[in-house]
């Protein structure tokens, strides 16, 4: 059984985009899916879902939702700047947590 990539951003974690089409955005993660390899971020590689009329909506339309990016796309913004930085990992209390390579600051709290 292969093991889950890990990834260097959770739920939650406010990111800039650095490639593609959405290249500059800044948003939060939403979700996460590492066994993809994808994050799903607000407001960024927005796509128009076409929806079948149901009891709930019974017109159908078109509607605009989030879809997944590849995590490689996707930096976090280090609370302290504010500026996209890479992650590193040290031992603090007897936990592991990320630290920003910018600015030294602990992510995880």
């Amino acid at each position: 059984m292969a093991q889950q990539p890990k990834l260097h951003v959770k739920q939650g974690d406010k990111v800039k985009v650095i490639t593609g089409k959405d290249k500059g955005a800044e948003g939060e993660v939403l979700k996460a899916f590492p066994s993809r390899e994808r994050v799903l971020v607000e407001k960024v590689n927005m796509v128009k879902k076409h929806l079948k009329p149901s009891q709930d909506n019974p017109q159908g339309g078109i509607d605009n939702e989030e879809a997944p990016i590849h995590v490689s796309n996707v930096m976090l913004i280090d609370p302290k700047s504010g500026e996209p930085t890479r992650i590193g990992h040290k031992t603090e209390d007897g936990q592991k947590v990320r630290v920003a390579k910018k600015s030294g600051e602990v992510i995880d709290k």
